[in-house]
C-alpha cells in the first residue's frame, strides 16, 4: 500500500506554507539565513477598504507559481545558489492593539536586522512600513526611500495609526532623508508647497522609459542606505485590482519590476511590499504581482549585495 511517507515531498500546490514554498521558520534568529521573509497580517490603519491583513497568506498562495523556475528570467543566477531566505511567517500580537502591533513589528525587525539579516516583509496596510523604518534605522543610520504607490502618504491630518501618515512621520523623526527620497506612481492630491520627496508622477512614469526612471532614482538616492517600500496600488487597477484604495492611470506590473530590476548596484538594506486585500482580487492577479515583486527584489537584493560572483 503506498502512503503519503511514499510521495516525493513537492508538487505545485502540495504542503506550499512559506513564501516561494519556502519551509517556515520561526526562529529566523537561530538561522544561517541571509533574509528573512516576515508576514505582517494588520490592516487597522486603513481609511479605504480594509482586507489587507490577508496579504500575506495570499501572497504565499500566490508564489508557488513562482516557485519551480530555478533560474528566474530574466536574471542570470539561481537565487538558491546564492542567498538562503527563511520565511518566519507570520508577526503574532495582541489583536485588536495597534500600539503593541507597532512596538512588536519594531522589536522583532530590529532584531533581524541587528544580527546582520536583511527582511522582506508582506502587508498589512502601508502603516506597517513605519515600524520598519524605525527598526532599520536603528542599524542604518538615515536612509533614503523608494516609494512605490498611488498616494503620497504624507498627510499630517491622520492619526497615530494611518497608513497615510507615514511618510509625514519619518522624516520629521530624522529617519528618511527626504531629500534623497523619490516616490513614484503618484496620482492623487498632494500639498507641492511643503513636499520634500521629489515625485514622479504615475502620468509621468507612463509615458518615461523605465531606465529614464532608474536613472532618476540613482541620481537622487546615491550610495545612502535605501529602503524599498512598494504600495501594490502603484499599480493600475487592472493589474492588480485586490487593495484597498484602488486609483486608475497606475503603472504596469511590467514596467513595475523592470525598474527593480534596475536598482542593481543600490545600498538596498530593507523591502516591503504592502496593501494587498485579496478580497477584492480577481484569479490571484493581484497577489502574484505582489509575490513576483517580492522575488524580483530579492534577486536584486542579492545581486547589489555581492553575494553574485
Amino acid at each position: 500500500m503506498t502512503t503519503i511517507a511514499d510521495k516525493p515531498d513537492y508538487s505545485l500546490y502540495s504542503n506550499a506554507f512559506g513564501y516561494l514554498r519556502l519551509p517556515l521558520d520561526f526562529r529566523p534568529l537561530d538561522s544561517d539565513a541571509d533574509v528573512v521573509v516576515l508576514g505582517l497580517p494588520f490592516d487597522m490603519a486603513t481609511t479605504g477598504r480594509s482586507g489587507g491583513r490577508m496579504g500575506p497568506g495570499a501572497i504565499r498562495q500566490a508564489s508557488v507559481n513562482l516557485a519551480w523556475e530555478e533560474t528566474r528570467w530574466p536574471w542570470h543566477f539561481k537565487l538558491s545558489e546564492h542567498i538562503k531566505v527563511v520565511d518566519a511567517g507570520d508577526l503574532v500580537y495582541d489583536c485588536g492593539d495597534s500600539a503593541d502591533f507597532t512596538q512588536r513589528v519594531e522589536d522583532f525587525a530590529s532584531a533581524i536586522v541587528d544580527s546582520g539579516k536583511a527582511l522582506l516583509s508582506f502587508g498589512g496596510d502601508h502603516f506597517v512600513t513605519l515600524p520598519l523604518l524605525r527598526a532599520h534605522f536603528k542599524k542604518h543610520g538615515k536612509m533614503a526611500l523608494l516609494h512605490f504607490d498611488a498616494h503620497t502618504d504624507t498627510y499630517s491630518q491622520g492619526s497615530q495609526y494611518d497608513h497615510g501618515t507615514m511618510f509625514y512621520h519619518a522624516p520629521n523623526e530624522g529617519i528618511i532623508a527626504a531629500e534623497n527620497s523619490i516616490q513614484v506612481g503618484i496620482r492623487t492630491e498632494y500639498d507641492t508647497s511643503n513636499h520634500l520627496f521629489k515625485v514622479i508622477d504615475a502620468a509621468e512614469a507612463n509615458e518615461q522609459t523605465a531606465d529614464q526612471i532608474i536613472a532618476q532614482i540613482k541620481d537622487r538616492v546615491g550610495d545612502m542606505p535605501l529602503y524599498v517600500t512598494f504600495d501594490i496600488d502603484c499599480l493600475d487597477p487592472a493589474y492588480a485590482p485586490g487593495t484597498g484604495t484602488p486609483v486608475c492611470g497606475g503603472l504596469t506590473s511590467d514596467k513595475a519590476m523592470k525598474i527593480i530590476r534596475g536598482l542593481n548596484g543600490m545600498n538596498i538594506v530593507g523591502m516591503d511590499v504592502v496593501e494587498v486585500a485579496p478580497a477584492y482580487d480577481s484569479a490571484e492577479i493581484t497577489a502574484l504581482a505582489g509575490a513576483t515583486l517580492g522575488l524580483e527584489l530579492l534577486h536584486v537584493w542579492a545581486d547589489s549585495n555581492g553575494k553574485v560572483k
